[in-house]
């Protein structure tokens, strides 16, 4: 059976994985890379042994499948070329910058045979896999997600809502199945000229009741969710691949404390066993199978669409919220 031939455009932190990954592939033959970067292309393309494309196109008519992993902006025009070829894609998140390119996309790739998957990875998270099955049968109440970063680290090529908060909006949409009644939102933008720090709550009829954290100007990066049932509290670290279940727990004072009154909590505290996987090698061996198979990705483009809007909307809110109470004076609609 014929190999697919790979390629990955866009040669930066996400690419290079991409790149590393693919290297190792048995299922497929990487055949190429692209960036507008001579130098960078040039150093992936030794380290790989693979030759490195000057033109986009030229790279284009080698592949059957690529990685988009390029600046946000750049998604909708090299997406659209790549349909014209009909070539299969892995779009790293956010799908596109704007939501209408994205709805367009959607409704071109709905009438296409073409494969496209948006990489939306915590969706191939272990942890967060293990944790949908725990939540199953679960009356959940509250969730809460923090994704924090520090400041020097962060990717700036877009705001903290399309860069971080865009993962867990995915995740929401993901185990909810449904759209929040109701979206709340607040921000700040302490570094730099758009959002740096924003914390927003989604309300759904008959619950639950979301809320997420995203920051870039943390100095502890946390990737973290708690979700609170009638049942349980579950806590989840998804860079640690942990999971604990907190249940029956009793709490009481003592007096017997040199230092005074202390208070004691016991639980009964479940730890649920997460693989030790890389989310990126399952994600890329899902879109490789979705060819091979003629099927349609875990995160479609709707699904990146879904979470685009969400984003957007929350974006939104913020700068309306802000500019009410003047605090971003001089940010704009134009900069989301």
């Amino acid at each position: 059976m014929k190999r697919l031939r790979i390629g990955v455009i866009g040669l930066g932190r996400m690419g290079q994985h991409h790149c590393r990954i693919y290297s190792n592939q048995r299922e497929a033959k990487f055949v190429g890379v692209y960036d507008v970067n001579p130098q960078v292309a040039k150093e992936i393309s030794d380290k790989y042994d693979v030759p490195h494309y000057k033109l986009l196109d030229d790279l284009l008519t080698q592949v059957d499948a690529v990685s988009i992993a390029t600046p946000t902006r750049t998604h909708f025009d090299i997406a659209m070329r790549c349909l014209d070829r009909k070539i299969h894609m892995l779009i790293e998140k956010p799908v596109t910058e704007k939501v209408e390119d994205a709805e367009q996309l959607a409704q071109i790739i709905r009438d296409n045979d073409t494969i496209v998957q948006i990489g939306h990875i915590e969706r191939f998270n272990p942890t967060y896999v293990e944790l949908k099955k725990v939540l199953e049968g679960l009356k959940v109440i509250a969730i809460s997600f923090r994704r924090l970063s520090p400041y020097r680290v962060s990717n700036k090529d877009v705001d903290v809502v399309l860069d971080l908060m865009v993962h867990d909006l995915d995740l929401c949409n993901d185990l909810t199945g449904k759209e929040p009644a109701t979206v709340n939102a607040y921000g700040l933008m302490p570094f730099s000229n758009s959002l740096d720090h924003v914390v927003a709550q989604l309300f759904y009829s008959n619950g639950p009741l979301i809320t997420l954290t995203a920051s870039r100007v943390t100095e502890q990066k946390i990737r973290s969710v708690d979700v609170t049932s009638e049942d349980a509290f579950i806590e989840a670290d998804f860079m640690n691949k942990s999971i604990s279940i907190h249940r029956g727990s009793t709490g009481e004072f003592s007096e017997k404390s040199r230092n005074g009154v202390s208070y004691r909590q016991e639980s009964v505290i479940e730890r649920i066993l997460v693989p030790n996987v890389e989310p990126l090698s399952m994600e890329i061996n899902h879109f490789l199978e979705c060819i091979s198979q003629k099927c349609s990705p875990r995160v479609t483009i709707f699904d990146g669409l879904k979470a685009l809007r969400l984003a957007h909307q929350i974006c939104m809110l913020v700068i309306e919220q802000n500019i009410n109470h003047s605090i971003l004076p001089e940010y704009s609609v134009q900069n989301v």
